[in-house]
């Protein structure tokens, strides 16, 4: 599985990534297909098609390890342009 980090990234305007997610690193579960990009969409742009992926995070990899249940996850689908691979944990 693919260990990934969603881009700190604050763009002005309308983005479909959790402000809580980024800069976290989580894990690919799967791959969806492509869609167009809604953050064009939003503003009647041309909306080329971008890849959109489940990414697997841990309560431990958002909130840290004091966090009550570090072991619970959360699934976000996020487009691929916002995620970036994650430095090895070494």
């Amino acid at each position: 599985m693919q260990r990934v980090r969603v881009k700190s990234l604050m763009p002005p305007g309308h983005v479909r990534t959790p402000h809580y997610l980024r800069g976290k690193i989580g894990t690919v579960e799967r791959q969806l297909g492509s869609f167009p990009n809604p953050e064009n969409l939003a503003y009647g742009q041309p909306a080329p098609a971008k890849p959109l992926l489940r990414v697997r995070f841990t309560m431990a990899d958002l909130w840290g390890d004091a966090t009550e249940n570090p072991n619970d996850t959360l699934d976000a689908e996020i487009y691929e342009h916002w995620l970036e691979p994650a430095p090895d944990a070494t």
